[in-house]
């Protein structure tokens, strides 16, 4: 499970069960102006570069002598072409040929409903409840000719599709489409970075509102519904709000005990929303009230290893260097070694676009380089089991002189949402 169903199904970590209305929350403080959607300039991805997107991958496909990819309902699916689709036991994907039209495949009676979404394109392929729907795909290799080759899937392609598109092309390999459909989505073009840096505006506008909100006793699921209600007044959809409170924050994704805010406890938020499609996903922490010592050194050691990060991540660097580089630091401190606690328990960062978590990551003995368009998540963190955490988190992109982040780092522990 990754952090987005986890959070979004664990209420220890504060997530909402439903979204409920901004102005719920919003009208409890009269003191403040009303939150303002900040979203209406962000300009969703056009039907030219999801075309060019398509263009793209054929190309890494003939390069592969790859005949056919295979993409289902996901992210996948949306980013070629548009179409946004729930994954059921019933397939609807879409095939793009190494040269050619591409064809969508889906059950008879959802064909209005998907070509409501499909950005471009007229080819849509159905089967009834009774009829084999791989048979399809057979059907259309032999349109183009083809009665044997290479057949690539995208890497979340479930099992049931692997195997029924094996029995129904049995003269075609089946092999994984992740050069390809990595080699389009690792590489953000400006009007993807766009959209994420309008999600971090929004992530971080909704922290900076909440941390004004927060109360001596409040649950995480009080602070979380906060977060949810700012991120919708500002025109970003919660994707999760996490919230771990006191000795809650030494586990990275929670635990069951109860929580309240306390006077000299720990807050950490983790948190994101998406604006057409493209996550932001940032974390803070700080203290209700006064810091100890041990928090403040703690919290200071964190945010230098966010610093390091950004001095090791240039182009050409392996991505698991910035890892090692921030992990060394730490051992140095004292913590560790390696993901050991008290000490940083996991990978230094994920990718990071329409998933909130992308390939590829940073962490260790990761040798893909690092290049321009690559966006990940900078997010070092100290945990003592029984005692507390601290995560920094801030967001990053790619540029040809090196990194550049979508939100500033925190200053303090004290100011956690300086100069945002």
């Amino acid at each position: 499970m990754n952090k987005r169903d986890f959070l979004k199904n664990s209420t220890v970590l504060g997530v909402t069960g439903s979204i409920v209305s901004p102005s719920s929350v919003l009208a409890q403080n009269s003191d403040r102006p009303p939150l303002k959607d900040i979203t209406d300039d962000a300009t969703s991805i056009t039907v030219d570069e999801r075309k060019a997107r398509v263009s793209k991958a054929q190309k890494i496909m003939r390069k592969m002598n790859i005949d056919m990819l295979l993409i289902e309902a996901g992210s996948a699916l949306i980013y070629f072409t548009g179409v946004r689709w729930r994954r059921s036991e019933r397939f609807t994907g879409v095939l793009i040929p190494a040269n050619g039209d591409i064809t969508f495949i889906t059950p008879f009676f959802e064909e209005p409903s998907v070509r409501e979404s499909m950005a471009f394109g007229e080819n849509v392929l159905t089967w009834h409840e009774h009829e084999n729907p791989f048979d399809l795909v057979s059907n259309i290799l032999n349109n183009l000719g083809l009665n044997k080759g290479r057949i690539a899937v995208e890497e979340t392609v479930r099992h049931f599709i692997v195997y029924g598109t094996q029995l129904a092309a049995k003269n075609f390999q089946v092999v994984s489409g992740q050069d390809i459909t990595r080699g389009c989505r690792m590489y953000k073009s400006p009007a993807e970075i766009a959209l994420m840096q309008k999600a971090n505006d929004v992530t971080i506008q909704a922290y900076q509102y909440v941390y004004q909100q927060i109360e001596e006793g409040m649950s995480p699921a009080d602070i979380a519904t906060l977060m949810d209600d700012a991120t919708l007044a500002l025109g970003g959809r919660p994707v999760f709000s996490g919230v771990l409170l006191n000795e809650a924050s030494a586990y990275p994704h929670g635990t069951e005990q109860p929580q309240q805010v306390k006077k000299g406890g720990i807050i950490l938020m983790d948190c994101g929303c998406s604006v057409h499609d493209y996550q932001s996903d940032i974390s803070r922490t700080w203290v209700y009230g006064e810091p100890t010592k041990k928090h403040r050194k703690v919290w200071e050691t964190v945010k230098r290893g966010q610093e390091l990060a950004l001095e090791s991540a240039t182009i050409g660097v392996p991505a698991g260097k910035v890892d090692d580089t921030v992990r060394a630091y730490y051992e140095k401190q004292g913590y560790g070694p390696g993901y050991q606690t008290p000490g940083l328990s996991h990978r230094l960062g994920h990718g990071i676009g329409m998933d909130g978590h992308e390939p590829v990551n940073f962490v260790h003995g990761e040798a893909t380089e690092i290049s321009p368009g690559m966006c990940f998540s900078n997010e070092p963190g100290i945990y003592i089991f029984g005692e507390f955490g601290v995560r920094l988190e801030d967001c990053l992109y790619m540029t040809q002189n090196g990194p550049k982040l979508f939100t500033n780092l925190s200053l303090s522990i004290d100011e956690p949402f300086y100069g945002n």
